[in-house]
């Protein structure tokens, strides 16, 4: 069947050359892998569901475990430790490292082919979105507060807030400047493509959602975590999305920081780990209902403010020919914290003066099947939601597709699409090779992309995949290694069965490593340090 399909797609592809498409990549931030209604949640997702069944679902994509080095890598195509976004032993790097020169983003690498370039909501990459080849921005810093405009900025410009902000809400203002790029774009630009790059905070801690929304969701999650990571797994296998066991909750597993002030500020209601939904007292049980119930609504008004997007690119003539993609930046989080205006306990939850995270219970479903959470690399932490939408260029219609991929492809697959090259030089000098893959030939069936292996490494947390093969390890903790075609949910650990296996992955680990290593060094560009007498900003969870 691959034989034939791939030449048919290759036609398309061509025809479509003389009218380049547009892009579309939509990220969500937290999200878990079952959240969306077509990866098995119980959340009203319809319009990403409607894109699913007109589109494809990878059921193997994967990010780096965390936002910053997500996002540097889906626009760079390169790994975030390569351009200094993520942290490299004895060569820094991470949420305040700045890229090398070279290594450009996106909007610049498409320039040549005549598109436009819209960011709107999070930015979280070093530099000044204009800066990196965007024509217009709403960079939504303000990730402590849903509820007001306060420290974003429009095209690089602080915005000053209006005097009365009722109604504001962070996740409808992102989608209110999508719709108006794509307007003025319509109106003014009409001949040429685009790549619009929506990044949603949602949904990102503080649970922050308008009340009418939380109360959609207000008693659904009484059942506990444990009947609806069972309710999850049940969908999930009846849609074909795995073939793996339900993994075990891991009750001494809790959050990845500890902030043990902030449990004296939330109150007996909040829980450090997944323990027994049956073992908690019956605050315990309507504290953590709401935390979900507050982090459902933040879906669901997320995948409404999507609908509005759509809706606009039909009304433009736009949603044929462009590609849409929906990915989110890392699993859903264990965190429990409690930061920017603080928690004020007599507030009503999901309010501004709430600050409230889902922790480690939630989280666990959330990424049904999957074992742990955002910052580890086990499947729970860098396994992601992928939706392919492109009606002139996909002819599948509600598939799924097994193929491993990564955010990584993202830059080759818009350049394949483009028309253009990937650069080999900047300024006279040979570019590092790109680990990306195109993603077309799995547009069009269940291919692999001609790559060695996956590579993972954040906060000591390290993982490699090689086929089916994943080798994987905690912070200090020795390699587990699990056999993905069969155990998904990493349930079963044959490190002692295969222990050449265990030798020859993660010989391959340190190798990508220290080629990783080499090139850090040879190219360090990061920050100065703080000055003299100021202390250095803790890291952004």
């Amino acid at each position: 069947m691959l034989r034939f399909l791939l030449p048919w797609f290759a036609l398309l592809l061509s025809a479509a050359g003389a009218n380049k498409p547009n892009l579309m990549f939509i990220l969500a931030d937290d999200l878990g892998w079952s959240d969306l209604g077509c990866y098995g949640g119980e959340i009203a997702t319809p319009e990403l569901d409607e894109l699913a069944e007109n589109g494809l679902r990878f059921t193997q994509f994967y990010n780096t475990a965390r936002c910053w080095p997500t996002r540097g890598a889906l626009l760079s195509g390169y790994y975030a430790q390569q351009i200094h976004r993520d942290e490299l032993p004895g060569v820094g790097g991470g949420g305040r490292g700045v890229r090398q020169p070279w290594a450009q983003l996106l909007p610049e690498l498409l320039k040549p082919a005549g598109y436009r370039s819209y960011h709107s909501g999070k930015w979280h990459i070093d530099g000044k979105v204009l800066d990196a080849g965007f024509n217009r921005s709403l960079d939504v810093r303000n990730q402590g507060n849903f509820f007001t405009a306060a420290g974003n900025s429009l095209d690089d410009v602080p915005v000053k807030p209006t005097d009365d902000e009722a109604g504001y809400y962070a996740t409808t203002a992102t989608a209110d400047h999508a719709i108006e790029c794509l307007r003025d774009h319509a109106s003014n630009h009409r001949d040429r493509p685009f790549f619009h790059y929506i990044a949603f905070i949602a949904p990102h801690f503080p649970l922050h959602a308008p009340p009418e929304d939380i109360a959609l969701y207000r008693d659904r999650y009484l059942e506990g975590w444990d009947k609806l990571r069972e309710g999850r797994h049940a969908r999930q296998l009846k849609l074909g999305l795995h073939h793996s066991e339900l993994s075990a909750l891991e009750p001494r597993v809790g959050p990845p920081y500890d902030f043990p002030d902030a449990f004296e500020k939330l109150g007996p209601g909040e829980v450090n780990y997944p323990l027994p939904w049956d073992s908690l007292n019956e605050e315990q049980r309507r504290f953590q209902a709401t935390k979900m119930a507050i982090h459902a609504a933040m879906v669901d008004r997320m995948d409404r403010e999507i609908g509005r997007v759509i809706e606009q690119l039909k009304r433009m003539g736009a949603l044929e020919n462009t590609l849409i993609l929906f990915a989110s930046d890392n699993g859903a989080s264990a965190e429990i914290m409690v930061r920017s205006g603080g928690h004020d306990p007599a507030s009503p939850p999901g309010s501004a003066a709430s600050y409230l995270c889902l922790g480690p219970g939630f989280s666990s479903a959330s990424n049904t099947p999957f074992r742990r959470h955002k910052t580890w690399v086990h499947e729970g932490g860098i396994s992601t939601p992928l939706i392919a939408h492109w009606p002139a260029g996909i002819p599948a219609r509600g598939e799924l597709r097994q193929t491993p991929a990564h955010v990584v492809d993202f830059v080759p697959t818009a350049l394949e699409l483009a028309g253009l090259p990937r650069p080999q030089q900047w300024q006279g000098e040979p570019l590092p090779p790109a680990p990306g893959r195109s993603l077309i030939p799995a547009f069009a069936a269940d291919v692999t992309l001609g790559r060695d292996s996956l590579w993972w490494l954040h906060e000591g947390n390290r993982a490699i995949r090689v086929g089916d093969w994943k080798l994987v390890a905690v912070k200090d903790g020795p390699w587990e290694l699990y056999n993905l075609a069969e155990d998904r949910a990493e349930q079963h650990d044959l490190a002692a069965r295969e222990p050449d296996r265990v030798r020859e992955l993660s010989a391959a680990w340190q190798r990508q490593t220290e080629s990783f290593t080499e090139l850090a060094r040879k190219t360090l560009h990061l920050q100065p340090a703080p000055a003299a007498g100021k202390k250095k900003k803790p890291k952004q969870p």
